[in-house]
């Protein structure tokens, strides 16, 4: 059976020579989180290109269905029972074989893995029933002997995006492009004002998200606090935001920021996904934890600056270092998937105040007003970014507090009425 190159594969060459019948029934497995989901799309978007016709279905976790109801590459969210190994969700093995029935009778064409590195998930993957099945194989991988070939090694390094889009070129599917994808319409900033009727209001605003699934993943909270006071000092409204399980969270964000004299707005749990994306697009930047929220400015093209706990950087942070500045301090823990950190979270507490506001300094500088929103494909992409206070955030910390402002010297001083981000021995 010949296979067809990537470089040679055109959109108007039809289906690649890897399938080689007729492909009415699509499956994709990518049992993940929101901000997993959103770095899949240019994935597939290829894989809709090379069969624009056929029923596409995204086997995913709920958190992703609504995203995905949005999304013309699937026609079809269907959630996915649990495997045993796979931590996103729990899984009653006694409902499995039902399961698998009603897949079978289903009549899938082709499933796609694109989970991860299959060590786990292939074996689920070839017990759909679909005729063909194509994926990743790790070097530890098993993969159904009639579809080795459709089996692309895994990438052990790269971006996300970059990672899953080299299986469909090893498929010699046409790629088209690796932007993302946030498709907002017009009645979500309806329904934000809604939910925030100061948002009609001029005055510029930063978005703050101090959550993340797992508490490992957390910037500390009075350090969430002392940049949001000088973001306030910069000439910003304060804007937190979270699902309503964060709620908690926000609220002991709040209370630091009211004994800072720091007025907020703390929208956690009273938005949707798309009215979160609406605030979002509006905001000047959003400062954030590497979680889900940071994949949406990255769609919309909002200015951010992600603050990176155990995660993996390189894999996870937008490609766009021009509008998006990830901090993240080497730790030979990293990836962490602890939900509380066993080591004393250093990754967390070595990233300081001053290092958070130099970047913000500049990402705010480079993404000024007048600069076109890049990668934005979002369409309100007619609503300009609020305008940039004259002075940085640096020139108002130096002015209001002299020799007070953060120093080289002393990264995590800010200023006398500050929480301190160190009230008792150990870290903050």
């Amino acid at each position: 059976m010949s296979v067809t190159s990537p470089s040679s594969m055109s959109r108007s060459e039809g289906p690649p020579a890897m399938i080689d019948g007729e492909v009415r029934r699509i499956v994709v497995l990518r049992a993940l989180m929101l901000g997993d989901t959103i770095c899949a799309v240019p994935a597939l978007r290829a894989v809709r290109s090379a069969w624009p016709k056929a029923h596409i279905a995204l086997m995913g976790t709920p958190v992703a269905r609504e995203y995905l109801s949005r999304l013309d590459c699937v026609d079809e969210w269907r959630p996915f029972p649990g495997w045993p190994g796979v931590p996103e969700r729990p899984v009653d093995v006694r409902e499995l074989p039902a399961f698998f029935t009603a897949m079978h009778a289903s009549d899938w064409d082709l499933a796609i893995q694109l989970h991860g590195s299959g060590e786990i998930t292939n074996p689920f993957l070839a017990m759909l029933g679909a005729r063909w099945n194509a994926g990743f194989r790790g070097s530890s991988a098993w993969a159904p002997p009639q579809d080795a070939e459709r089996f692309a090694p895994w990438p052990l390094l790269g971006h996300e995006t970059q990672r899953l889009l080299s299986l469909c070129r090893h498929l010699g599917l046409p790629v088209d492009g690796d932007h993302l994808e946030f498709p907002l319409r017009a009645e979500d900033e309806d329904d934000l004002l809604r939910a925030w009727p100061g948002r009609a209001g001029d005055m510029p605003y930063a978005c703050l998200h101090a959550g993340a699934q797992l508490a490992s993943r957390r910037w500390p909270l009075r350090r969430f606090a002392a940049v949001a006071q000088a973001l306030h000092d910069g000439g910003y409204a304060i804007v937190l935001t979270g699902t309503a399980a964060e709620r908690p969270l926000t609220q002991q964000l709040a209370t630091m920021l009211a004994a800072l004299d720091v007025p907020c707005v703390d929208l956690s749990g009273e938005t949707t996904l798309w009215t979160l994306g609406a605030l979002l697009r509006g905001a000047r930047v959003l400062v954030c934890n590497d979680t889900g929220v940071s994949h949406i400015a990255a769609a919309l093209g909002v200015p951010s600056v992600v603050l990176s706990c155990g995660s993996e950087p390189m894999r996870w942070a937008p490609p766009d270092r021009t509008r998006h500045r990830v901090l993240a301090k080497p730790a030979p823990c990293r990836p962490c998937a602890y939900p509380e950190c066993p080591n004393g979270h250093a990754c967390a507490h070595a990233l300081s105040v001053f290092e958070v506001l130099e970047a913000l300094d500049d990402v705010l500088r480079v993404t000024a007003p007048g600069a076109p929103p890049a990668g934005s494909r979002s369409s309100l992409s007619s609503i300009p970014l609020n305008a940039t206070p004259t002075k940085t955030l640096n020139e108002t910390l130096n002015e209001k507090e002299g020799a007070h402002a953060p120093t080289p010297a002393h990264p995590d001083l800010a200023r006398p009425r500050q929480l301190s981000l160190q009230p008792h021995a150990g870290p903050a």
